[in-house]
Formats: C-alpha cells, sequence, structure tokens
C-alpha cells in the first residue's frame, strides 16, 4: 500500500526498482489465471430490477472482481470467506444429484492429488539438479572417454583396471592435462589443469548471470525472504511463473557447478514453490483463491527441503517454523504427505548412486560421553558468533551493492567473485570439491580402508618406540597415531574455512541463484591426552570426529537461520543416529541464544527488511505503548480522508476520485455528515466493475448514482438509471477505536492477515490504518528509516 497507507493502481514503480532486480522480461500472466478473457458476458438483455433498472451484480459475477493487483498485499479474511462459501455451496448441491456427489469427492481429493504431483514433479527435478550439477563439477577437472555424459565416478565404475586405494583413478577418466599435452604431472600438468579449471567456473557463473538477467530476474538469490514474504499474503507477479522455474533450475546448476561458494537448499526451496504455483492452475479453487494457494505453497517449501536435504519430516517442520504465515492443521498433514512423495520420488531416480537422498548420508553409532557437551557448547558459541558476524557483513556488502554503482553491474560482479574464488580454490583440494562433496569428506567417519587425508593414520608398526603409548593388544584405528597426512588436511582445512567465510559474505545475494553454503568443523584428538585416557578404553572408538563436523554445521546454520527445532531434525535425519539429539540441541540452542544476544534478525528477516517487502514478523514482540490514533491516516496535516457515500454519488464523481487519489480502497459511509461507517471497497474492484458496467449495460453514464444500498431510491423521472455495486461492497471491515493499544492492533494484523483497518469513534470514521503504516511505525519506533518499506 502506498501514499499514507494506500498503492497506486498503475503503480510507475518497475520491478527493478522495487525488488533491485535488473531487466523486466517476466511472464506476469502465469500468475493472473483470473481473468478469463473468454467469459466477458453480455449482460445488455439486461438484470434490471423493476422500474429503476438496477444492475444487481449479485447476481452477475464481473470478471477480475475479488482479484489483486501486483505489489499489493491480499485480504484473507475475504478469500477465506470466499473459500467457505464455495464450501456451503458444493454441500448443499451434493445431495441434489449424483453428479454434485461426485464433484464434492473430487473436489476434497484435488488438494491430495495436487500433493502428488508436486512431490513427483519436484523430486523429479531435484535428481536432475543433484546429476547435472555433478557432472559439470567434474567436467572442470576431466572427461570421460567412454562418454562425454559420466561423471568422475559413473566413469570409473565398469573399469577392472582400478585398484581399492586408487578407486577414483581409471583409464577411461582423463584429465585435461592428459588429453592436452599428454601428461599427468610436473608443473605443465599444473598449469593446464589450473587453466581449464578457472575457465570452466568463469564459462558456467557467465552463463548463470546472463540467462537469469535476460529471461527470469526473478531467478536470482535464494528465495526465501520472496517466498515468507509472498505467504504472509504480498503478491509479486512472475515470482513462481514457469519462466522463473526454468532458469532457476537451469542457472541453479550453472551456479553450483561453478564453484561459487554457495548451497542448492534455498534455490529448491524456490524451485519446488515454482511446481506447487503452476500446478495451481490445474485446480480451480486453488487457481482463484489465493489464500488457499498460500496453504499449497507451505507444503511446497516443506518439499523444498524434503529433497535439498533429504529429510521429509524436518521439511515439514522448517514449513512449520521458519517461512509459513498460516499453518492450518490440514497443511501439515498435506505438507508430510508431499514431502513424503518428493523424498520417493529423489530415492528411485538415486542421483548419487548411493541409495541415500544427499551425497552426504553417513551413521554415527559410537555413544557420546557426558563430558562432550563442554565442547558442544563451544561449538554452538562459535556458530552463533559466525552467525551474527556473517548476517551484519553479508547485510552491509548487500547495501553497499544496492547503493552504489556495484549494483549496476552484476555481470561483472558474478565474474570477478568466480574468477577470485576459481583461483583461490583450485590449489586447495577442500576449496576445489563442491560444498556436498567436502560435507561428506568432514561427517565421514575413518576406518582403515578410507582412502582420505583425514584418515591418515599410521600403522603400529611404523611408529616406533612412540608405539609404547598405545595398546599393543589391537591394531584399529582408534589405537594409531595420526599420520603426515592428517596434519596437512588440518592446515588445509583451516584455510578452507577462512576462505569460505569471507567469500561466503560476497558470494551470498549475487544475482545467480545462492543458497547458504554449510560450514563444517573438523575434530582432531590425541589418544594419549590425560581426558581421554580417563574415559577412553584401548581399542575403541572413543571420540567421533564425524559428530564434530556435523555439530558444527548445525551451529553454524542455526547461528545464520536462527532454526532450532527443524534443524535438529533435519541433522538427524542426515545421520541416523537418534542418539545425538542431546548435542545437537545443545549446540543448536547456544547457538540460537548468542546470535540472538547480537542481533535479533535471521538472515532472511534481515534480507527481507533490506529489500522492504511489507512483512510483519510474527516472531517480534510490540512493545511500545502508542494508540490507533498515533499511527491512523489521515494526520493533522494530511487532507481530509477521500469517502465514498452509500447513495449520493455520480459515476463521474467517483471516477474522479479514483483518477485524484492512489489509494487502494475507499471507505463507504452514510453522508459526508454524519461520516457513519457502512463499509469499505477496493479501488481495483470498483474500477473494473464501473468499467464492465459501461460496456456490457445501456444507460449507465456519468450522471448514473452509483449505490451501494440493497435498496433503491427513488429517482427522477427520465434520469439516467442506477449503478448498484453492493455486491462489491465489504459490509464487516475490521474496525478499531482510536484508543485501541497499537500491541492489539498489531496481533490483529498479524493473526488475520489485514490488508487494513478503519478506526472509529462512537461509530464514526477517523481514519484508517493500512500494513504498511504499521510497518513505518514500528522501523520509526526502531529508529530505523520509515521510508525503507518500498514495496507498494
Amino acid at each position: 500500500m502506498e501514499n499514507e497507507g494506500f498503492s497506486k493502481e498503475g503503480s510507475s514503480s518497475s520491478d527493478d526498482e522495487l525488488v533491485d532486480l535488473t531487466g523486466t522480461a517476466q511472464d506476469l500472466i502465469d500468475d493472473v489465471p483470473y481473468l478469463d478473457h473468454g467469459s466477458t458476458a453480455n449482460h445488455s438483455n439486461g438484470s434490471w430490477a423493476g422500474n429503476a433498472g438496477l444492475l444487481d451484480l449479485l447476481e452477475e459475477g464481473v470478471p477480475g472482481v475479488g482479484t489483486y493487483d501486483d505489489f499489493n498485499t491480499i485480504d484473507w479474511v475475504r478469500e477465506k470467506s470466499k473459500d467457505r462459501d464455495r464450501h456451503r455451496e458444493i454441500s448443499r448441491k451434493k445431495k441434489q444429484s449424483v453428479l454434485a456427489l461426485l464433484f464434492s469427492l473430487s473436489d476434497a481429493f484435488s488438494g491430495w492429488l495436487l500433493m502428488l504431483l508436486i512431490g513427483l514433479m519436484s523430486g523429479a527435478l531435484a535428481g536432475g539438479i543433484d546429476i547435472a550439477a555433478h557432472w559439470l563439477t567434474d567436467l572442470k577437472e576431466g572427461v570421460c572417454l567412454n562418454g562425454f555424459w559420466f561423471n568422475h565416478e559413473n566413469c570409473c565404475w565398469d573399469s577392472k583396471e582400478t585398484t581399492f586405494q586408487e578407486r577414483d583413478k581409471c583409464p577411461q577418466w582423463k584429465s585435461w592435462a592428459e588429453l592436452m599435452v599428454g601428461v599427468t604431472e610436473g608443473a605443465s600438468a599444473y598449469v593446464v589443469n589450473y587453466l581449464m579449471y578457472v575457465s570452466w567456473a568463469l564459462l558456467f557463473s557467465f552463463l548463470a548471470v546472463i540467462l537469469v538477467r535476460a529471461f527470469a530476474p526473478y531467478a536470482c538469490g535464494s528465495g526465501i525472504p520472496e517466498i515468507k514474504t509472498i505467504l504472509s499474503g504480498f503478491i509479486i507477479r512472475g515470482y513462481l511463473g514457469k519462466w522463473t522455474l526454468v532458469i532457476k533450475t537451469i542457472t541453479l546448476v550453472l551456479a553450483v557447478s561453478s564453484g561459487l561458494s554457495l548451497g542448492k537448499e534455498g534455490p529448491l526451496v524456490h524451485v519446488a514453490c515454482c511446481c506447487a504455483n503452476i500446478l495451481c492452475h490445474l485446480f480451480t479453487k486453488y487457481r482463484k483463491n489465493e489464500a488457499k494457494r498460500r496453504e499449497v505453497l507451505s507444503a511446497a517449501s516443506a518439499v523444498g527441503v524434503s529433497v535439498a536435504f533429504g529429510a521429509p519430516i524436518g521439511g515439514v517442520l522448517f514449513s512449520l517454523e521458519e517461512v509459513s504465515y498460516y499453518f492450518p492443521l490440514k497443511t501439515l498433514w498435506r505438507s508430510f504427505f508431499a514431502a513424503l512423495v518428493a523424498a520417493f520420488t529423489l530415492r528411485s531416480i538415486n542421483p548419487f548412486g548411493n541409495s541415500r537422498l544427499v551425497l552426504f548420508y553417513v551413521e554415527f553409532h559410537t555413544p557420546w560421553h557426558f563430558l562432550e557437551l563442554f565442547p558442544f557448547v563451544l561449538l554452538g558459541i562459535f556458530g552463533g558468533l559466525w552467525g551474527a558476524l556473517f548476517i551484519r557483513a553479508n547485510i552491509a556488502w548487500c547495501r553497499k551493492r544496492k547503493t552504489s554503482r556495484l549494483g549496476h553491474y552484476p555481470v561483472l560482479e558474478v565474474l570477478v567473485v568466480a574468477l577470485a574464488t576459481a583461483l583461490l580454490a583450485f590449489p586447495n583440494e577442500y576449496t576445489r570439491m563442491s560444498g556436498s562433496e567436502l560435507i561428506s569428506e568432514l561427517f565421514n567417519d575413518c576406518s582403515l580402508l578410507d582412502s582420505s587425508k583425514l584418515c591418515d593414520y599410521l600403522p603400529l608398526s611404523k611408529v616406533g618406540d612412540k608405539g609404547a603409548n598405545f595398546s599393543q593388544s589391537s591394531n584399529g584405528l582408534a589405537d594409531r597415531p595420526a599420520g603426515p597426512g592428517v596434519y596437512a588436511a588440518i592446515w588445509q582445512l583451516a584455510l578452507a574455512l577462512v576462505f569460505k567465510m569471507f567469500i561466503t559474505v560476497v558470494t551470498f545475494g549475487m544475482k545467480v541463484p545462492s543458497g547458504l553454503f554449510i560450514p563444517s568443523m573438523l575434530a582432531y584428538y590425541h589418544h594419549d591426552w590425560p581426558m581421554f585416557k580417563s574415559w577412553c578404553s584401548p581399542g575403541a572408538d572413543c571420540i567421533t570426529p564425524g559428530l564434530y563436523a556435523m555439530l558444527g554445521a548445525a551451529a553454524c546454520l542455526g547461528g545464520v537461520t536462527r532454526m532450532t527445532v527443524s534443524l535438529v531434525v533435519i541433522m538427524f535425519e542426515l545421520t541416523g543416529g537418534l542418539e545425538y539429539i542431546v548435542p545437537l540441541m545443545a549446540a543448536t540452542m547456544t547457538s540460537k541464544w548468542v546470535a540472538d544476544a547480537l542481533g535479533r534478525e535471521g538472515i532472511y528477516e534481515a534480507h527481507i527488511r533490506l529489500n522492504g517487502y511489507p512483512f510483519l514478523e510474527t516472531k517480534e514482540e510490540f512493545e511500545h505503548k502508542t494508540l490507533a490514533m498515533d499511527v491512523m491516516r489521515p494526520r493533522r496535516s494530511d487532507p481530509p480522508l477521500s469517502v465514498l457515500t452509500q447513495d449520493g454519488m455520480t459515476v463521474e464523481e467517483v471516477e474522479a476520485m479514483i483518477s485524484d487519489t492512489s489509494y487502494s480502497g475507499f471507505p463507504v459511509v452514510v453522508s459526508n455528515e454524519s461520516q457513519r461507517l457502512v463499509g469499505f471497497v477496493l479501488r481495483r474492484d470498483l474500477v473494473i466493475s464501473i468499467d464492465n458496467a459501461r460496456r456490457c449495460q445501456e444507460g449507465i453514464v456519468g450522471a448514473s448514482h452509483i449505490l451501494f444500498t440493497d435498496h433503491s431510491p427513488s429517482q427522477p423521472l427520465g434520469g439516467p438509471p442506477p449503478l448498484n455495486l453492493r455486491s462489491i461492497l465489504d459490509l464487516s471491515p475490521l474496525a478499531v477505536t482510536d484508543h485501541t493499544p497499537m500491541e492489539i492492533t498489531v496481533d490483529i494484523f498479524r493473526k488475520l492477515g489485514l490488508r487494513q483497518c478503519l478506526v472509529t469513534q462512537n461509530g464514526r470514521l477517523l481514519g484508517i490504518i493500512t500494513k504498511k503504516d504499521i510497518l513505518k511505525h514500528m522501523a520509526q519506533m526502531a529508529n530505523r528509516d520509515p521510508d525503507s518499506i518500498l514495496f507498494n
């Protein structure tokens, strides 16, 4: 809403101004299913009521009435009321005929069918994204001679010439140095592989940003801040359209494969919501009702997390805890079903060849010790500090991008960051590998057969005199001291951590699909330290390093996003170990406490505020002692409130008021003298109804009176017939008194999802409060710029 809380109908603001996106190629028609242009009925044969000739819109539906303009908020109360009326009509008719009964059954089943289709489509797309990203990531290092479409692992599956120690090396897979200069080692091979790695990274990132810029600017970024805003009732046409889905799917593969420090988890939520929005068009009750559609989008958010982490239950809890604004019990059941179908579909595709939903699935079985709670809490403290620091640094960088010339060159920015990432990542094998492979490497628990440098423990036969400190009765890995590979890996991982921390700050928020990279920790312990000797028996696996990596990842992700319950469930679904719930809870909760002490907003809420989205955060408390009269419009210095009378204005006068103002709706009163409230009418409904009456009904002219009453007053003989618009009038607008505390008013807006609320005194209209007025007031109370609410 705009201009003292109302919005323009034909806003001159472009998408580029509103959401800081370049380009205007949007398939806006995708998200406007309401205007059935083929159903413009000709009303010239008349629906005149009596001698007065009323055009009663209660009998004839007008195409477009009840829909919303772009960048406006839906009326949740009206949408839910429409759905209840539809249910009543279906229930009434199903007793009259078998056909109506079958229609009633199909209507009840349509929601579950829609969930099935969303799960199938999202799971299939996620599987394709995983397979393509794995292939393109390996393409940067070499190519398979048996078929260029095979990635490194697939290429060597059937090879008879590999050894167990070097199972990733086979004659069928050739590095670029082998193909170009015929050598596998040495300076020339290193330089060739280095140059090819950088070249592929630049090509993938260039294609990603160009496709986003040219075809779907809304495909950039994570998508979760915008989805949270949409689920709260805001309309962004095209954000969940088919072009956005196609481009987001393709460019997500390219962005992940380029080696940029980003993840695909957030964008997969966006992809799943695009699938849901497109499939909603197949079902009338979801196509024509914005509130019902948002229930489906809430379920789709659960599907996105389900296929991203392989955690269906965690996905449902993520939707409930993090993104959903309205989440009834029915949506919980359907989210669970859709997440199940999506996980089953992804498991059937088996994109990683390990019969798991994710590449980094691990299983830990070693019990943890009570004394380990102290390092678990330390990991939580580190995760909270890192999360708060990351949010502040990333928001500062994104604000600089929006307010400086840097934002004018998105393609150049992506290429520079991709070049820097590739140049610095290649020398370190832990930054060179993909994010999923790195997490898999760190989560993995070492065994005697592992060839990773992290598992390079010396056999006791090579230890010499130092072997006396270890048990000679067992030759297990737990009894062996660390070899040189472990120490080298620790240094490389320390450098990788510092590199990822800095590069992720500038990467998240660029004009490519970008989710959060999940940082992980590495744990290493000395067997002969007294603290381990006291509670570790010889030959037993006492400490699980992979568990610390998992806890570090959970703590850092919790510090950045402020998730708690859903994050714990996601992590134990990944590991399959219920015995680690307590460590996960300790690390996650500590991370949230520390991060909240340094800043109340998570990364998604911070980006919502940065972009000025009209989102009322349900987690915040309004603690200021202000009244409705302090926030309502008009203020003392403002012109009087523009209102319509129930039977005293002509079509010409109403059209003049519409053209002279930019409000999104008008209160209707008995008369200008009494100011007694009758109802509220939306600007869009008013414009469409008047245009439809002029076009379809003879006799409606500028001098025709507009009536919002259920009776027709006496008209002058020979005058034009009146136009009755009572059907578009909201006869029960929510109203508060001028002395209502704003704390209560804010709760009403949050829990009912209101667009506006009227302010009265003894039944007389005083003013109006809109969602944008409340957001501006809250920003002002928090000493922020109230004009930062950019969206209309």
